[in-house]
């Protein structure tokens, strides 16, 4: 019985160890969305810690100084985490092979993953042992260390455009605001160029932010910043423009839309959010008419054209809106955006709350 004990320990550690270095590779070396239980599972508990840590009371400022503790907590924790059970396995596996007790092995597997060198053993094969874990853990951390500087250049070309975006849409963001802006600096024909950034800036994103998930949680330097109310205000912006304002025809900001949408839902699938993959025109989105009225009447009353057919704009902007609705509210709601109309300030009617454990969705939906 102690034999099978022991076989069954060496395979159970053995499995960890490949867990653990799984994870490391597809969180870090693979160029592509990968779910790693063992992340999203470090990720999500750092979050619902926090969520004792912050609180909705507090002012927006606090809270957003607490945030942003959550990224560089949660990327410890991982690093933590993966050592951890490489730690575990290794001790089930010299448990397993040496016939010692659970002390003796535990000691021999944390001298090694740290390479302390404080236990010795003469055996050949648990020497080699030793060192395929003294090598694992300087492998992951390395890893991680080598990981850091990708993720802050990625994040450092998020935020060029969302501190950008203070001077064109206010703070916090909005797209009426953003349409205001440039008709009133008579540079309506140069929101094409807007349209083309933006565009480039969701392809980006959508990369990024799926290859590495833990930008995601990154937040701004300034307390009103936040890149999922930033794309919020482009995206209504833009829908503004190609389905209320009365000017030509603007094919780049239709692009823009779909550039946005699709980035959204590329990192909805990592995280298992649910959504319509084909939804509707006509079916219901957060924005209330009376809502949508109130705004082109003021863009109106500043002089910008606005099309005569009032109910079909409406449901033109509701057609366009319905692509990213529910994954706007719904990551706003995951990352505790800061409040921003027409899209932090309802995510809690569109909340998500992930699961700890199982996989997220694929780009197709599967």
């Amino acid at each position: 019985m102690e034999t099978v004990a022991r076989v069954l320990a060496v395979a159970a550690g053995t499995a960890l160890v490949i867990a653990a270095v799984a994870s490391a590779i597809k969180t870090v070396v693979l160029p592509r969305a990968a779910v790693s239980s063992i992340t999203r599972f470090v990720f999500l508990t750092v979050r619902a810690a926090m969520t004792l840590w912050v609180r909705p009371s507090m002012s927006i400022a606090k809270r957003e100084r607490r945030l942003a503790w959550y990224s560089p907590l949660g990327l410890v924790a991982l690093l933590a985490a993966w050592l951890a059970i490489v730690l575990a396995g290794f001790t089930l596996i010299f448990w397993g092979i040496e016939g010692q007790g659970w002390q003796a092995a535990f000691t021999l597997s944390g001298s090694s993953l740290l390479t302390l060198g404080i236990v010795g053993h003469p055996s050949a094969g648990v020497t080699a042992l030793v060192f395929a874990e003294a090598a694992l853990g300087l492998f992951l951390l390395a890893l991680l260390i080598t990981f850091l500087p990708s993720i802050y250049q990625a994040f450092s070309r998020r935020e060029l455009l969302v501190t950008a975006l203070e001077v064109r849409a206010g703070s916090p963001p909005s797209g009426w605001e953003l349409i205001w802006r440039f008709w009133v600096l008579e540079r309506m024909e140069h929101l094409n160029d807007v349209w083309l950034e933006w565009e480039r800036w969701f392809v980006d994103v959508e990369e990024t932010h799926s290859s590495l998930p833990a930008l995601v949680f990154f937040r701004s330097p300034q307390p009103d910043h936040h890149w999922v109310t930033a794309a919020g205000a482009v995206l209504d912006g833009a829908a503004l423009a190609v389905s209320t304002i009365d000017v030509e025809r603007d094919v780049q900001a239709e692009f823009c839309i779909r550039a946005g949408y699709l980035c959204l839902r590329r990192i909805a699938d990592y995280f298992g959010i649910p959504y319509e993959h084909d939804p509707r025109p006509d079916d219901p989105i957060s924005i209330e008419r009376a809502e949508w009225d109130d705004v082109v009447g003021d863009l109106a009353s500043q002089g910008i054209p606005i099309k005569a057919d009032r109910d079909q704009a409406w449901r033109a902007f509701a057609g366009w809106r319905v692509n990213y609705d529910s994954n706007l509210l719904a990551m706003a709601n995951l990352t505790s955006a800061p409040p921003a109309p027409w899209s932090s300030d309802r995510s809690g009617a569109r909340s998500f709350r992930p699961r700890l454990f199982g996989r997220g969705r694929t780009a197709s939906g599967r």
